[in-house]
């Protein structure tokens, strides 16, 4: 039994990273859920056949330990009576060869093999701490408190998930392996405070303080760091770090107050929490407007702007398939100019996209910008698919519907991009155009740079997931069905730096988009240059 439990535990520990960045995509997660079903009502056969094989020892243990009760207490008179030697002959012939049969029946055998078939699809190391990572981001954009996720206070939620003490000390290990000793002491406070109010745990008081108190002593707080390890030295005065980690840090307390002439500080008294020490600047600058616009604060829509905002219907000048169904077109934001389509995408429509997509998404590029080459980065959270024409007919006709739409020629425009959001699926604020600095970004598809972006939005999104402009302050959110749409560049070729966007951290929910990238080439006299840089 425990070699077989050690089988189970090094077959998900370790032998499951065949495929990796599984937590990009909850299209793909899914999956997993049934998966997992299959295995818990195999392990419970199992389970069966194993109280079966141990009731039937246990019969024979009963049957002999009665047997022999009486055998021994007088060994010659037993085996006066003939039937008696015969069956003791028996016995230990026969039967007592069966029961050895019995026991060495393996009845983990049809568990162990369809773990087998299955473990090739496990989520790895990577998706773990690709998970981690991805709760910490939302906790972040959205400025929720550990307590928030470990109770599973989230909006829009169905389905109660709770972190216990365990879960939120791998968290904090997680971001303590990544010297991300910010979130760190977050998901290490989370854990004390859920095991000192009586949660059951494997991890100990000590192994928490001791994460707890370096990872506060990092964030540049000396006086928590010693009172965090006075607590770690009183319940484990012999552990191999924590005399020397206070006299350490004491030290450095000690000569930092005589230099600037202050006295002792006392404990502090309130507990760590959201808000205690801020959070580190990274690479992004617009980082608090872009998470902000997220969490639907710092718009710049007003009653000015709202009084330049109309709807109205759309037939693309006139065209021929438009004219009996024109399109039900609305303003999002005045300038840049962007709207969008209402009905763009039929129920229909969208689930055989998906259904095309799903067996070809991977983890989604971006384009190298000295390159020119795809690649995966951080900032972009997602799995992606490109679908051509030839995969179904659908493909051809959602194409040629935002041609009419748009007036904009789609011969030389990128195939029509599917993407799944996962656990905190993101693209950070980026642009869809090359610029100045990145003249080779588009070269290898020799059609110019990307003039305009056509978004299809292909879910409703119970909480996150919109659509943001950092630059002028707007948020788009995601509706399923509908689409929206901007240019890129204007009529001179220069790019509008205005529409530099981010699809927000999907907080609650799957987000399904696609896209469509069209290009400078073959617009000539369908978009004609303006007589200003900014026409």
């Amino acid at each position: 039994m425990r070699t077989f439990l050690f089988f189970v535990l090094w077959t998900l520990l370790c032998c499951s990273t065949a495929r990796a960045e599984i937590f990009t995509s909850i299209s793909q997660m899914t999956d997993l859920i049934y998966t997992e079903k299959e295995l818990v009502q195999s392990l419970r056969d199992y389970i069966r056949a194993e109280e079966y094989k141990l009731a039937a020892v246990k019969s024979w243990a009963h049957r002999l330990d009665d047997l022999t009760r009486v055998s021994t207490s007088d060994p010659e008179g037993y085996l006066a009576h003939p039937v008696n030697a015969y069956k003791l002959m028996k016995r230990l012939n026969t039967q007592w060869s069966e029961l050895e049969t019995l026991v060495l029946q393996n009845p983990s055998d049809a568990f162990v093999s369809n773990m087998s078939v299955h473990r090739q699809y496990f989520p790895g190391d990577e998706d773990e701490t690709g998970a981690a990572k991805a709760l910490m981001r939302l906790q972040d954009t959205y400025r929720l408190d550990s307590e928030a996720f470990s109770r599973g206070k989230l909006p829009g939620v169905q389905y109660n998930a709770l972190l216990s003490v365990d879960d939120c000390f791998d968290m904090g290990k997680t971001a303590y392996n990544d010297e991300d000793y910010y979130h760190a002491v977050l998901w290490m406070q989370q854990a004390l405070k859920q095991l000192d109010g009586g949660e059951d745990s494997v991890v100990t008081k000590a192994d928490i303080l001791d994460y707890l108190s370096y990872s506060v002593y990092q964030m540049g707080d000396l006086a928590r760091a010693i009172e965090l390890t006075r607590r770690l030295v009183a319940i484990a005065p012999t552990h191999q770090r924590a005399g020397g980690n206070l006299r350490y840090f004491e030290h450095l307390l000690l000569k930092q107050l005589n230099e600037q002439n202050q006295d002792y500080p006392p404990a502090p008294e309130e507990p760590i929490q959201l808000g205690t020490y801020s959070r580190p600047k990274d690479h992004l600058p617009e980082r608090e407007t872009y998470e902000a616009l997220c969490r639907g604060e710092g718009l710049q829509m007003n009653d000015a702007r709202r009084s330049r905002l109309f709807c109205r219907y759309h037939d693309g000048r006139r065209n021929p398939r438009l004219l009996l169904k024109p399109m039900k077109e609305e303003d999002e934001w005045d300038s840049p100019h962007i709207v969008r389509y209402l009905e763009m995408l039929s129920h229909q429509e969208v689930e055989k996209i998906k259904e095309l997509a799903k067996p070809k998404l991977a983890r989604a590029t971006v384009r190298d910008p000295k390159t020119g080459v795809l690649t995966t980065a951080n900032y972009r959270v997602s799995k992606s698919a490109w679908l051509e024409e030839d995969d179904d007919p659908v493909i051809a006709r959602v194409n040629q519907r935002i041609e009419d739409i748009t007036g904009l020629e789609l011969d030389t425009a990128e195939l029509l991009q599917v993407a799944n959001y996962g656990v905190g699926g993101q693209y950070e604020p980026h642009y869809d155009f090359s610029r100045k600095d990145e003249p080779d970004a588009f070269k290898r598809l020799g059609t110019g740079n990307r003039v305009a972006t056509f978004l299809n939005y292909m879910s409703d999104v119970e909480a996150g997931g919109a659509t943001v402009f950092p630059d002028f302050g707007a948020a788009i959110r995601p509706k399923k069905g509908t689409a929206v749409f901007w240019f890129n560049l204007f009529r001179s070729g220069e790019g509008d730096y205005r529409t530099r966007h981010a699809a927000c951290p999907v907080l609650v929910g799957s987000k399904w988009v696609s896209n469509k990238w069209i290009h400078e080439r073959g617009q000539e006299f369908r978009r004609p240059c303006g007589l200003t840089e900014v026409d």
